[in-house]
């Protein structure tokens, strides 16, 4: 009841005393941390640092979880509107960076090498669009959802609902890509099968979210996010300083991809890690050219169309405060994506000097430990020569990052700590998209379609039943195991965008979108995009100008605008209150006109 009794007066109180809290709470991280890796030498088996991990850091959460439940309405969709700024982009930067962002994405620098630096480049650059195009002006426009900002700007439940199905795809898609990292981390770490794996880490998921709503969700992912920036930094930091003296591994990993090509060139490797735009032959290519840009600009645009993402933005007091918090997100991400290309250098030197070439009877341990789960590492003696070679050590993408401790032969207390952290971003991100679906059906379809008449208490009682809905049946579609992470984000990012940039950005920065235009624009747009993904994932249709499936917004987008643009010229304008209205949320200062008949 602490926070609960505390919060509201947002003064003195929890909120007052933020620094305070979250500073104790990182000390006491840390100071865990180094207790274990005490015990470890003093013989502590790795079974119960990696137990010790795992319970520990979900205990806190469904703690914070708890004491932060609710049942008022705004505190419940949008965290009563208090967060300050620092912390909206704390937590922002934990729901954004999700398992792909910390398992994956390292490892699809590991694997792609240069073209993985597009996963970098448009996931941070997407929230330029952000800041520029929609945070501030969406926080003014003053609704709970995203689909509730299109129910009221083109004045009728048919956009509601379209935005509605949008936002479940994508973040459907995009949760059950959660779901599956968690089963790996809990299936590693924990010692148990990947499918039960998966439901033991959704109760993880449930706890933080199910009784507080947006409130719990905000302050537990301040807490996942400190867990996870520690976790992620402290194995690179470790090993720049192990390999070259300095601690910083943006300056040193330079030196690692100088070795690594050296490396290369002896292994006869004709595709180098470093080389921009080259096909499996080493030479460069247009298709890898046009499908790096091509996905740079659809995980942009799918950044700025995020539901999940941009509900964060409902949650701070002011508009002023939106802004700020959308350049401390920034901030936030910048450090784990300014390391992330450092980590795979030092992945992939390790296993080019310490693992390729060596026999296999003496390969060590982490090999073994990473083989059992889930068919994540396989290994094949091939030419039955005893010594392992390149293609013979197959490694998934996914499991770079949490077995790098491992492989370089760090303590396994670092092991246990990147679990952790791995474990939090694919948490926090878990929540804020369970959240974001919860609320859209009980939110936009239950309340405002079905049962306007319907009390609070009711509707807080089916947004809850409908998390624990969405989630178990999330874990069900992870446990087919239909993709790698990265791959389902990339999915989820163009879905998004080609449903729901169009009727955001359009809806207010020109005010003559009209309701018929928008709910086109939408329909054709998310059509095109589904149609390009479904057909050329499950029914081998040829690419589209040899653009892969994970782009497939770059199909829809455009025809989004256009339709949207067309049809707006040929059908009637919007009303004289709502382009009014459109004016006035663009003003920075001053109140919005027109606000009794659309603010919540």
């Amino acid at each position: 009841m602490a926070i609960s009794s505390t919060i509201d007066s947002k003064k003195g109180g929890f909120l007052g005393n933020l620094g305070k809290i979250y500073g104790g709470y990182a000390g006491a991280f840390i100071g865990f941390t180094l207790v274990l890796a005490v015990l470890e030498q003093m013989g502590l088996g790795s079974k119960i640092i990696g137990y010790a991990f795992m319970f520990l850091t979900i205990a806190v959460y469904a703690y914070i979880g708890f004491l932060s439940r609710t049942m008022e309405l705004s505190e419940y969709y949008v965290a009563g509107r208090a967060v300050p700024a620092l912390y909206n982009g704390m937590a922002t930067g934990a729901d954004w960076m999700s398992a792909a962002s910390f398992i994956s994405m390292a490892g699809g620098l590991y694997l792609g090498g240069y073209s993985g630096l597009g996963y970098v480049l448009g996931w941070t650059g997407g929230y330029v669009l952000v800041a520029v195009l929609l945070a501030p002006y969406l926080r003014k426009f003053g609704q709970f959802t995203v689909p509730d900002f299109l129910g009221v700007r083109y004045e009728g439940n048919t956009a509601r609902f379209i935005g509605v199905v949008v936002l479940f795809s994508a973040s459907f898609t995009y949760i059950v890509a959660q779901t599956y990292g968690i089963g790996i981390i809990t299936s590693r770490f924990l010692g148990i099968p990947f499918e039960i794996a998966i439901f033991a880490g959704l109760l993880g998921i449930l706890v933080c979210s199910m009784l507080g709503g947006m409130r719990a969700v905000t302050w537990t992912q301040v807490a996942q996010y400190i867990i996870l920036i520690i976790a992620y930094l402290v194995p690179v930091v470790w090993l720049s300083t192990k390999l070259y003296g300095i601690p910083i591994p943006e300056l040193t990993y330079g030196q690692a991809l100088t070795q690594i090509a050296e490396l290369e060139k002896q292994l006869g490797i004709v595709k180098p890690h470093a080389a921009a735009f080259v096909d499996a032959a080493g030479q460069f290519s247009w298709s890898e050219f046009n499908n790096f840009w091509s996905l740079v600009l659809c995980l942009m645009v799918g950044t700025a169309s995020l539901p999940h993402i941009l509900m964060r933005y409902f949650t701070t007091p002011n508009v002023r405060e939106a802004r700020l918090s959308v350049a401390w997100s920034i901030f936030f991400i910048f450090l784990l994506y300014f390391t992330a290309p450092a980590y795979a250098a030092f992945a992939k030197l390790e296993v080019y000097s310490n693992v390729i070439g060596q026999p296999i009877a003496s390969l060590p341990a982490w090999v073994q430990n990473w083989s059992q789960v889930g068919g994540l590492l396989t290994l094949k003696d091939a030419n039955a020569d005893g010594i392992l070679q390149l293609q013979e050590l197959v490694i998934n993408q996914d499991i770079i990052v949490l077995s790098m401790p491992e492989i370089a032969g760090l303590p396994y207390v670092i092991s246990g700590l990147v679990a952790a952290g791995g474990l939090a971003a694919a948490l926090s991100t878990a929540d804020g998209l369970l959240l974001a679906i919860a609320n859209a059906l009980s939110h936009d379809i239950y309340y405002k379609m079905l049962n306007p008449k319907a009390s609070t208490a009711r509707r807080l009682i089916v947004a809850r039943v409908l998390l624990v809905g969405v989630a178990l049946l999330a874990a069900a579609v992870a446990g087919t195991r239909p993709s790698g992470i990265i791959q389902m984000v990339a999915w989820a990012f163009s879905l998004a965008a080609a449903g729901l940039f169009a009727p955001l950005v359009l809806g207010i920065w020109w005010k003559r979108t009209s309701s018929t235009g928008a709910i086109l624009g939408m329909l054709s747009g998310f059509g095109v995009c589904l149609y390009y993904l479904i057909a050329t994932r499950y029914f081998d249709m040829p690419l589209w100008f040899g653009i892969r499936n994970i782009s497939s917004a770059l199909f829809g987008l455009p025809v989004a605008f256009i339709v949207t643009w067309l049809v707006s010229l040929v059908t009637p304008a919007p009303s004289r209150q709502m382009q009014e209205f459109v004016d006035s949320i663009r003003t920075p200062r001053g109140d919005v006109a027109w606000a009794g008949k659309v603010h919540e």
